[in-house]
């Protein structure tokens, strides 16, 4: 019986069977993975875009996150306020950025539109708004408490009205929540340094030798004159009163003598109170008065430590806002006359 021999081409179908089943056990396996990934991912990528996708903050806002806040409240918070869509997902975002426990308290400014990403930056960076509290020169210590006592921003109470002349006035910049009483002590700061800074180059032969006389004098030089460019001249009338051994008859002193520095005397001053004697009536007491009439800005201490060198012993208003200076009795009183004209012009008295 005759038998063909096999030959290499013979179709090998079992074996290309074979194959073809893995081929598709292959394809269903990728097909299963890219619907799992599809699954798993897609609420991790909405997660992902809504952390760091713009809000529907319509406008810039602040947020106020108070001391002892932690991830958890910060984040109710901030839903509560309307600031991130969903608290979990801020603090689950908040909690993969490592940055759980580095937000920190203070009043914010959030832009519109800020994701929560942005928000979260901003707590973290703690920068907080900063609310500028302007006391003016010339202020006594007494006004500059009645004053903080109006600011929103600040907290507490000032216990005791700090000494006369201690503050310096200028703006300072503070956070939401500062105390009135850390407003004082910075004041009390600021002027301390200023005096230091000052102090060594004062000019030589000045009628006084301690810094507290200095701030005396700069406290009525203050009460003055406001304009910039008459200081040093108004401190120069007074130092040559006191090398001179006249007194120095400011009428602010009077003032100061009635009120004690308890807000504006809101009235002319009579003549008995020119004569009544005061330990700060300037008309009544030689030399300088015993405390400062109010807190002097940095410009009148420069000019007290640093006066123009000018002969002049008297100035009396101009008309003008400013002064009329005068070397002798017979030009300030010429002076005088002409302050009264324009008062008589005015309608004043």
């Amino acid at each position: 019986m005759d038998q063909t021999p096999p030959t290499d081409d013979t179709p090998a179908a079992p074996v290309q069977g074979r194959k073809r089943r893995a081929a598709r056990r292959v394809l269903w396996l990728l097909t299963a993975l890219v619907i799992l990934a599809v699954i798993v991912g897609t609420p991790a990528w909405l997660a992902w875009r809504g952390f760091t996708g713009p809000s529907a903050i319509p406008e810039r806002t602040t947020v106020l996150i108070e001391e002892g806040s932690g991830l958890g409240r910060i984040a109710r918070q901030l839903e509560r306020e309307g600031l991130v869509a969903d608290a979990l997902m801020f603090r689950l975002g908040v909690q993969a950025f490592g940055e759980a426990s580095s937000l920190k308290a203070g009043e914010y400014e959030i832009p519109r539109h800020a994701s929560m990403r942005q928000i979260m930056r901003i707590l973290v960076d703690g920068k907080p708004i900063l609310h500028p509290i302007t006391l003016f020169e010339g202020m006594t210590s007494w006004e500059v408490v009645e004053h903080l006592k109006l600011q929103p921003v600040l907290t507490g109470t000032v216990p005791i009205v700090p000494a006369e002349g201690t503050l310096l006035p200028e703006t300072y910049l503070v956070t939401r929540g500062t105390s009135r009483q850390e407003v004082i002590d910075r004041m009390q700061r600021a002027q301390a340094k200023l005096i230091d800074d000052l102090w060594d180059e004062r000019a030589e032969g000045l009628p006084f030798t301690t810094i507290a006389e200095a701030l005396v004098l700069a406290s009525i030089v203050e009460k003055e004159t406001g304009k910039g460019d008459e200081r040093d001249k108004a401190a120069s009338v007074f130092i040559n009163r006191l090398e001179r051994g006249m007194r120095l008859q400011s009428d602010p002193t009077i003032i100061y003598g009635i009120t004690k520095g308890q807000g504006p005397l809101g009235r002319r001053i009579r003549r008995s109170e020119i004569d009544r004697a005061t330990p700060w009536n300037t008309y009544q007491v030689d030399g300088l008065p015993p405390t400062p009439i109010c807190n002097p800005g940095a410009a009148a201490i420069e000019a007290v430590l640093n006066p123009a060198e000018t002969e002049y012993l008297f100035f009396v208003a101009d008309g003008t806002g400013g002064h009329a200076f005068a070397r002798t009795n017979r030009e300030h009183e010429r002076n005088v006359r002409k302050w009264r004209r324009i008062q008589r012009e005015r309608g004043l008295r």
